[in-house]
């Protein structure tokens, strides 16, 4: 049996939700994703902080399930913000112009686009304080 690509690890506290991510988020592990953060919603939380930090890759299809959680979440009256982005997701996130949406940069004030072997300079704000340890909530496939 293989080892799951992506770990997810929640914290809750209150109406405030700290979701860690572990892994690669590709068309695989996308849904876990996606699956992870509509259960924050249906279970109350309306603040949700996602910890990128251990994430190794994220392609475009990791973007669609935070894009997807960030407008869930601003429909519910909340607000989803991404931490410690990778590389990948940043480069993504400053081509397509919408880092604004989940990295809570205000409009209009997203850094110059990157030229060829620039790196990204997405601000990346520091996920809420862990006082407790994580464990694993879900893990592996969503299907």
């Amino acid at each position: 049996m293989p080892l799951p690509q992506l770990t997810v690890y929640r914290h809750d506290r209150r109406t405030r939700a700290l979701v860690t991510l572990a892994g690669e988020i590709d068309l695989e592990s996308a849904p876990l994703v996606r699956v992870s953060l509509d259960r924050c919603l249906r279970d109350g939380i309306r603040t949700i902080d996602v910890d990128l930090t251990a994430v190794a890759f994220c392609d475009c299809s990791g973007l669609n399930a935070f894009l997807h959680a960030a407008r869930q979440t601003t429909m519910a009256g909340g607000t989803l913000r991404l931490h410690h982005p990778p590389t990948m997701l940043a480069r993504i996130l400053d081509l397509t112009g919408c880092g604004f949406l989940v990295l809570g940069l205000p409009f209009g004030h997203l850094p110059p686009p990157l030229g060829l072997g620039d790196t990204p300079a997405v601000p990346r704000p520091a996920p809420p304080h862990r006082s407790v340890p994580l464990a694993p909530v879900l893990s592996g496939d969503a299907r």
